[in-house]
């Protein structure tokens, strides 16, 4: 296969071609649900699928790169081939994507001399080595040599970001010198300013957008009058933070109405065909005037729902695409089966203060630092002090704070501190009392100006305003938890770990209902599927089928906030998103 940009036309073996393609985040779905979404592809008349690649999850420690399972992106990409399908990648460096950090790895926050997004030399060192191994990895599935890969983009949204070209053309420069050799693009927003600021001269513009086709193309048609016009993100839906009042969807007949208008201007990638889910600790946040983290549904409204059940939206936007290809489409795949495995009750425990000891070892501290520097990336930091002196309704207080912490008493809860509402708390304690902080971090921020901000304890501890000095500090990753001593008795404090096991007879894909618990995250078969919160607005966690096996299974709750009920769970066939 070839392709090529010729003037104001793509070319697919020298025949032109309208791009029509849907945003598939490999590492947001499993595996064994690729080849499902990329059939649901071709039966909706999508010839193309893109995807951005995550840094973060592919050099999780400096050096140390994995290309294994979920975040096997050549065989993603060859079995999109195999469907019939060319391939858009977005290897970044930055992605954004309402993924944590937006995709950049926790560990460059460590360096003092780290400024992202620009030519410090800190920053290319580190994502000069990510491209070199990424590109050993979708080098040789460019359409160049064989493979489905037509274009990778260079950057992402820079226009929103900065205005470093240097930047911008080092990273062009580093595509060709790998062996990139397939057409390179930006994406932008649509104003002219936005384009200015992102655009290089060698890539494609593309914008993002979600309607208003001709409006939005103004600024691109005066700047590019002779470049293909291509939406490189057809927004369809949005996503959700935490505190929400409802699951964001959108019209379908509305968007449906957009796809028509954008064909009859040009190409397109419809974003998201699918969202899939924020697994783990990965789902990322808005922090403008207020921190907005986001649920770990990635649903977005999409063609396909989390699951990858078709939409009503799927439907009316097929009819549209039928309509321009003026073909017959393949029927539309079945939806894989769910199942309602019913309730089930947690009978052993394990309390946090009796097993910090189990799950991390004391680092000594003057005062506290950011959980970065402490080598944690992602999940919780306990800071621990014994008191030397009586306090009676003092002010305890945090210089800055990431992002949520509960204030411990010896293992009576003070009260909970969180970055939206006032960094301080109240406290009355005795000589000898333990004053413990147990800081969660809720995803760093995705976008905008705030990305560096750091997690944990970032800045001095203050009680009646004088700095507070030695400390214990306990990173808690989360990320292995076999450790820990569990017993049939309930714990006295509120942040508890709560483990069952349940038995089917069958692995389908399940939704799994904690109307009794508060707020933490679930691990099932040893696999973190997510965080939730009794805010909302997401009600239930995807457990895809994947996870689960025939007879005993182990589940393990970190319930941070207290149980509101008995400890039991339900697995539903149905999400409640909000």
């Amino acid at each position: 296969m070839t392709f090529e940009i010729k003037g104001n036309q793509f070319y697919k073996d020298n025949e032109p071609v309208k791009l029509i393609s849907g945003a598939v985040h490999y590492f947001r779905n499993m595996p064994d649900t690729w080849s499902d979404i990329f059939r649901k592809m071709r039966a909706m008349g999508l010839n193309c699928v893109e995807t951005y690649c995550a840094w973060n999850m592919h050099e999780k420690q400096p050096g140390v790169f994995d290309f294994s399972g979920v975040l096997d992106i050549a065989g993603f990409i060859r079995a999109a081939g195999e469907e019939g399908l060319m391939v858009i990648v977005r290897p970044g460096p930055y992605i954004c994507a309402e993924w944590e950090f937006g995709g950049l790895p926790w560990w460059i926050q460590a360096d003092d001399e780290m400024e992202i997004r620009c030519s410090n030399a800190a920053y290319i060192k580190c994502f000069d080595r990510y491209l070199d191994r990424l590109f050993d990895e979708v080098r040789p599935l460019l359409c160049t040599n064989g493979g489905p890969v037509i274009m990778l983009q260079c950057e992402n949204e820079y226009g929103y970001y900065g205005d470093d070209k240097e930047y911008l053309r080092y990273l062009y420069d580093g595509y060709r010198k790998r062996g990139i050799d397939v057409p390179l693009f930006t994406s932008d927003g649509t104003s002219r300013e936005n384009l200015l600021d992102g655009a290089i001269e060698g890539c494609l513009a593309t914008l993002n957008f979600g309607s208003r086709v001709e409006e939005n193309f103004k600024a691109h048609d005066e700047l590019f009058p002779d470049m293909p016009k291509m939406c490189m993100e057809m927004w369809n839906g949005w996503f959700d933070a935490w505190g929400d009042d409802a699951h964001h969807t959108t019209s379908a007949g509305q968007y449906a109405s957009v796809v028509d208008d954008m064909l009859n201007k040009g190409s397109l990638n419809m974003y998201m065909f699918i969202g899939g889910t924020n697994f783990g600790f990965m789902s990322g946040a808005n922090h403008y005037e207020k921190f907005a983290p986001d649920v770990t549904s990635y649903d977005y409204d999409a063609m396909l729902t989390e699951c990858g059940d078709i939409t009503e939206k799927y439907r009316q936007v097929r009819e549209v695409i039928a309509k321009h290809t003026k073909r017959e489409l393949p029927a539309i795949p079945c939806d894989r089966p769910k199942k309602a495995y019913g309730r089930f009750t947690l009978t052993s425990w394990a309390g946090i203060f009796d097993n910090l000891d189990n799950l991390s070892f004391p680092v000594h501290s003057d005062v506290p630092k950011c959980m970065e520097k402490y080598g944690q990336g992602y999940g919780y930091i306990a800071y621990q002090t014994t008191l030397n002196r009586d306090y009676n309704n003092s002010t305890l207080s945090f210089e800055s704070l990431g992002d949520r912490a509960q204030i411990y008493i010896n293992r009576d809860l003070a009260g909970i501190v969180y970055i939206n509402d006032s960094l301080e708390i109240k406290i009355t304690a005795g000589a000898g009392d333990v004053l413990t902080v147990l800081c969660e971090n809720m995803g760093r921020a995705n976008f905008g100006s705030k990305m560096m901000r750091k997690k944990g304890i970032a800045g001095r501890c203050l009680i009646d305003s004088k700095i507070h000095f030695n400390w214990n500090v306990y990173t808690l990753p989360m990320d292995n938890l076999d450790k820990l001593v569990y017993s049939d008795k309930a714990p006295y404090e509120k942040s508890i770990f709560c483990k069952g096991r349940f038995n089917i007879s069958e692995a389908c894909d399940t939704f799994l209902k904690l109307d009794n618990f508060t707020k933490g995250f679930v691990v099932i078969n040893g696999f973190n599927i997510g965080r939730y919160w009794e805010i909302g607005p997401q009600k239930t966690l995807y457990v895809p089928a994947s996870l689960l096996r025939e007879g005993e299974n182990e589940i393990v709750i970190f319930e941070s906030d207290g149980l509101k009920g008995a400890p039991e769970i339900e697995f539903v066939d149905k999400p409640v998103l909000g």
